[in-house]
């Protein structure tokens, strides 16, 4: 990119020096002296006035990309950029303004110094620049500000003990997964020997497949276990000690120090948790690893190709592919994006699909039933609760529908997923009034519930009709959707 830069004084200088070696750069001084100056320091010169035609072709003008003013002098800017457009009508052009003088007010003088309608592109005043600097400073800092927080808080861990758990929720996604795999990476930085956890099962083709080519180490615990109360320290990622998150009793609460979730507040944590711990719950960011990813990035820790990789996905597959972002996702994609390996990526994404989900996924197509644009469907006794996600998301492609909800029952539960496009309908608040537990986001939520009295059925047949009774006009009742 061939850039002419009218003006060799500190301020255009300072620009060249910048852009030197990167672009084509061409200096425009008046003055001899400090032309020969800036030639001797490497810089390409052309010596005359840049007002003048005979100045501007001599270096260029009809051939250069972008042209930069860095003079203050008003009337010298208006006959500089008239002289530019003379020839050469499409260059984009940017310059220095006065603080008192806008980008509007300088065409309108232009037009009437000159009578042309032309086009300046770009302005900055100093006020303006100095304005946004401050800005971006600003929010550097409170982009940091959770990062330091966090690190705070495991010093102070760290001064009582090594070891920290990292737990999921029950069945970990890749948003989940790439989470703990990110904070596991922060906490050993400081001396922290870590578990990732989880309750369930990962059945989900495609997590099995993060799971195993990104090498990202998971154990499965239970309820009550040794692994559970060995650890002094737990830290929650992408859940809450609630709804999808069945394998901690009240005695474990004590021990929690750390939640990261974007998920909306389940409770009153206050009441459960450490008055001590460090919550940071974001709602208003689509995916935790966007949070983990603003830490890495933040604390100026070196991230490592898979796990670039790994939080990528787990953004991408949170956002619906990147459908809904918040400036935090934006900043984390960008963040991220160079550092990924998108062969691994692809193959992450197009894993082969078990005979299993594929036998879900007909059978949700099958018992669906339509109650005005919503669908329900019942897919009976499973063992891959994954499927049931995959499973909504298909259905809520079908023409003419913007809520889903399927549910299966899985050993003495009845799991639950649910999707929704309806703009009106947060799908997550739903799921907890329709069910008492449960939750998520506005466009995607979950529930586990006991069959409790359900059991007492006399066969499963009987069981799955009862089962599909009562999540129908429970789901119905919330939505306010009437089932006639």
């Amino acid at each position: 990119m061939r850039i002419l830069i009218l003006g060799g004084g500190i301020l255009g200088r300072s620009i060249a020096e910048a852009l030197k070696g990167e672009f084509d750069v061409v200096i425009v001084e008046k003055d001899e002296i400090r032309a020969r100056a800036l030639e001797e320091s490497g810089f390409h010169v052309v010596q005359g006035d840049f007002s003048y035609t005979a100045t501007l072709l001599k270096a260029g003008i009809e051939k250069s990309e972008l042209v930069i003013i860095t003079t203050m002098n008003v009337e010298t800017i208006k006959k500089t950029i008239y002289v530019i457009r003379t020839n050469n009508k499409e260059v984009p052009v940017l310059t220095v303004l006065p603080d008192e003088i806008s980008l509007e007010r300088l065409t309108e003088d232009i037009k009437e110094s000159f009578e042309a309608d032309i086009k300046v592109d770009y302005a900055i005043s100093p006020r303006t620049a100095l304005k946004n600097a401050l800005i971006e400073m600003v929010k550097h800092i409170g982009e940091r500000k959770n990062a330091n927080l966090l690190v705070k808080k495991l010093r102070e861990m760290r001064k009582e003990g090594d070891s920290l758990l990292i737990v999921m929720h029950d069945n970990p996604d890749p948003d989940s997964l790439a989470s703990a795999a990110a904070l596991s990476v922060i906490a050993q930085t400081l001396g922290f020997k870590t578990k990732i956890v989880h309750g369930g099962e990962i059945t989900h083709h495609e997590n099995r497949a993060f799971v195993n080519l990104l090498g990202i180490e998971v154990t499965r615990v239970s309820r009550g276990s040794y692994e559970l109360k060995r650890y002094p320290f737990m830290a929650l990622v992408d859940c809450q000690p609630n709804g999808n998150l069945t394998i901690l009793e009240s005695s474990d609460y004590e021990k929690i120090k750390i939640v990261i979730d974007h998920h909306q507040v389940l409770q009153h944590l206050s009441d459960v948790l450490p008055e001590d711990a460090f919550l940071d719950i974001r709602p208003d960011v689509n995916s935790a690893s966007s949070i983990l990813a603003e830490y890495i990035r933040g604390l100026n820790i070196s991230v490592s190709q898979p796990l670039a990789t790994a939080l990528f996905y787990g953004i991408y597959i949170d956002t619906k592919k990147f459908s809904k972002l918040s400036p935090v996702d934006l900043k984390a994609i960008e963040f991220l994006a160079g550092k990924v390996d998108y062969e691994l990526l692809d193959k992450i994404e197009h894993p082969d699909i078990s005979i299993e989900t594929a036998d879900i996924l007909a059978r949700a197509i099958m018992n669906r039933r339509m109650y005005k644009n919503v669908i329900i469907s019942n897919v009976g006794f499973i063992t891959n609760r994954d499927a049931l996600a995959e499973a909504a998301d298909f259905l809520l492609r079908l023409e003419g529908v913007n809520t889903v909800l399927v549910f299966g029952i899985v050993d003495d539960k009845i799991e639950i997923s649910a999707r929704t496009r309806d703009v009106r309908v947060n799908i997550g608040a739903i799921m907890k009034e329709a069910f008492g537990k449960g939750g998520g986001h506005a466009r995607a939520g979950g529930a586990r519930v006991e069959l409790g009295l359900l059991s007492v059925a006399k066969d499963r047949s009987s069981l799955l009709k009862l089962v599909e009774e009562a999540v129908t006009e429970r789901f119905l009742e919330a939505l306010k959707v009437k089932e006639g």
